[in-house]
């Protein structure tokens, strides 16, 4: 998988691309990531991409030029599954739409920032539109970093245990149920007898009775799908 990010800001997140299951993703070229700073096809001395907007109002807008003339410029390259906006008003991150996008080969992201993008580039290339919370970051940047750790640790071969990204919370709208390691017993606290019984059926039966249980306290609108 091939993941393009266009932002003002790219420095914002190439931290969490260096380390962990991202880093590795990318050693061993199961996944690549590309950072496109926007002021390269800005215009004029200071690389301008944004202006004042429209009819008036507070705040500045993204261009439609530069931003056109950038993912113009990437898909002259190749062909590109989905051009994808992060910002509020998009539709909300979910485990369904990161498995989705997890089997794409060719993905941009678009970090927003300012008041937003000149509604053209909507109009002209923008395919999806995906927010991560009811809430205003400074930029897309941190959302497109969450978007791409979602997606990538989805792929084949990036986990080293393939059945982990399985049995996750929301994977099938349900909670994870709760889960132990060693010792048996910590300060009068005891692992339930079932984990450690060896009954293959009986574990499979309580991890899903309780995470039925857990979803039905934390998050019944689960359910309810």
């Amino acid at each position: 998988m091939r993941i393009d990010i266009i932002s003002v800001l790219p420095e914002l997140m190439e931290s969490p691309f260096k380390a962990s299951i991202l880093k590795r993703a990318m050693q061993k070229e199961i996944a690549e990531v590309h950072f496109h700073h926007l002021r390269e096809w800005g215009f004029g001395k200071h690389r301008q991409i944004d202006d004042e907007p429209y009819g008036g109002g507070a705040g500045m807008v993204m261009m439609v030029e530069p931003i056109d003339n950038c993912i113009s410029s990437l898909k002259a390259e190749r062909n590109y599954d989905e051009v994808i906006y992060l910002t509020p008003d998009g539709e909300t991150l979910n485990q369904k739409i990161a498995n989705t996008l997890s089997i794409q080969e060719n993905l941009i992201f678009l970090c927003g920032h300012y008041k937003g993008i000149d509604q053209r580039v909507r109009e002209l290339h923008v395919t999806k539109e995906i927010s991560i919370g009811d809430y205003v970051l400074t930029g897309g940047e941190l959302a497109a970093c969450v978007l791409a750790d979602s997606v990538i640790r989805l792929i084949p071969g990036v986990l080293n245990d393939e059945q982990s990204a399985l049995t996750d919370s929301f994977q099938d709208d349900l909670l994870s149920p709760p889960i132990y390691t060693r010792p048996e017993e910590y300060k009068g606290l005891k692992v339930p007898d079932v984990l450690l019984s060896g009954h293959t059926q009986n574990i499979e039966d309580w991890r899903y009775d309780e995470a039925v249980r857990i979803t039905q306290e934390k998050r019944p609108d689960l359910l309810n799908k």
